[in-house]
């Protein structure tokens, strides 16, 4: 059972268990490997609905521990890739541990940095930016969540960016409830934020929201990341204004996901989950352009997304 527990927690089941026995059999005896169903990102769309032009181009990436991240060659792709914001989760670094490489970096002269305060290498997050945001904000406002170092907002001109790497409800779900009083929290300080100015989140929200968003949903409702309590918190941020740039674009569009366990080559077969979001204020919709998932890019167990916006 133990090993079952652990194939299953992160998504990584790979469909086994769902197949009837029969069809398993049947499986069995013909020895064809199922062919895997991977997702081709489409071309770049610049232009909003409302016919302007990308002026904002924002990446996000849990880099699963920067230090590795960098030695992977990380930055290359980023270079590469050249977003005006750069916003990196799980990055597993304290502030004077970061790498030369990354705090060097000319491209990117703002560079906001928040770690855990009690475990050193837990959860972290960064923001990475061409121009200088108007000011820059760590955490929500509560102390259980942002000892943690799980959220950096910056405001600009006509918006907020927020990113957060949100708690993992973990092996067991020995931290749902723990997760549950977050999305209330963090779903308040959005709606708070909103009124303001509307806003974009983007990061690992750590819950694949519907059926269409992992691979074997099946195999998962009791595992972290796809419980009802998780996907309800997803479907009541949305209910609060919020809209899911991808499933915007892209309402019917399966096998597009972000994360793969490091298991059971569960990338190549493209058995995943989708994790990593851009979340927009409803106001920011007519100048969405496109919400890109850069699977090709490897260096974490998740891949990139980046948002083109006409803001």
């Amino acid at each position: 059972n133990m090993k079952r527990g652990k194939k299953t927690d992160d998504g990584s089941a790979d469909g086994e268990n769902d197949a009837g026995s029969a069809s398993a059999k049947k499986a069995k005896k013909s020895k064809e490997p199922e062919a895997p169903v991977l997702y081709e990102d489409p071309p770049d769309k610049m232009t909003s609905k409302d016919g302007r032009s990308a002026n904002m181009k924002i990446t996000s990436w849990n880099v699963d521990g920067l230090r590795a991240w960098v030695k992977k060659n990380g930055l290359d792709w980023v270079r590469e890739e050249a977003p005006d914001v750069l916003c990196l989760q799980e990055t597993k670094c304290s502030e004077k541990a970061l790498p030369a490489q990354i705090t060097s970096m000319p491209e990117y002269p703002h560079k906001y940095w928040a770690a855990s305060n009690d475990k050193e290498g837990y959860s972290g997050v960064a923001m990475l930016c061409k121009t200088e945001p108007l000011k820059v904000t760590y955490g929500i406002g509560k102390e259980e969540h942002d000892k943690e170092g799980r959220v950096i907002t910056a405001e600009f001109p006509n918006f907020y960016l927020v990113t957060a790497y949100v708690p993992n409800a973990s092996r067991g779900l020995v931290r749902l409830d723990y997760r549950k009083t977050w999305d209330v929290d963090f779903r308040a300080y959005l709606s708070e934020l909103d009124i303001q100015k509307p806003l974009v989140l983007c990061g690992d929200l750590n819950v694949a929201h519907q059926e269409i968003d992992l691979k074997n949903p099946k195999g998962n409702k009791k595992n972290a990341g796809f419980t009802p309590e998780e996907r309800e918190g997803f479907s009541q941020l949305l209910a609060a204004g919020f809209v899911d740039s991808f499933r915007e674009l892209y309402p019917e569009q399966a096998n597009a996901y972000t994360f793969w366990t490091y298991m059971m080559n569960a990338r190549s077969k493209n058995v995943g989950w989708r994790l990593d979001y851009f979340l927009l204020s409803s106001s920011l919709l007519p100048g969405l352009c496109d919400n890109k998932i850069r699977n090709k890019a490897m260096g974490s167990d998740h891949c990139p997304i980046t948002l083109h916006i006409a803001v």
